[in-house]
């Protein structure tokens, strides 16, 4: 079973994602960027889907030292903002993709099956 770590800090993005991906993946959480690196780096998951605005550390800064260590970890940026920009950044930071909250659960098992196939 593939794992995913949720790098997110909003309770209920969290029970949202863990209720449509804990039947199929193995999953660890992380609530702000800094844990979010540590965890990558000590767990190596299969996937990371990172939140862009988090305490401590924000998602962009966590990318890109993950991508220090991690060069084909696939990582899937999330964010509330969807004005144009977000999704460039999130790219520039070292995301392979980018989704907006409320997160559309036919976009987000596209790109799982995208990143993880079977």
């Amino acid at each position: 079973m593939k794992t995913i770590l949720i790098v997110e800090d909003t309770e209920i993005n969290i029970e949202l994602i863990t209720q449509l991906l804990e039947d199929d993946y193995n999953l660890l959480f992380a609530r702000d960027g800094s844990q979010g690196v540590e965890i990558a780096l000590q767990k190596n998951p299969d996937l990371i889907l990172m939140d862009i605005s988090l305490p401590v550390m924000d998602g962009y800064s966590a990318t890109r030292k993950i991508r220090e260590a991690q060069k084909n970890m696939p990582i899937i940026g999330l964010s509330a903002h969807a004005m144009s920009g977000h999704e460039e950044s999130a790219k520039e930071a070292g995301c392979n993709d980018y989704l907006t909250k409320p997160i559309d659960e036919q976009l987000l098992f596209a790109k799982l099956k995208k990143y993880l196939p079977q």
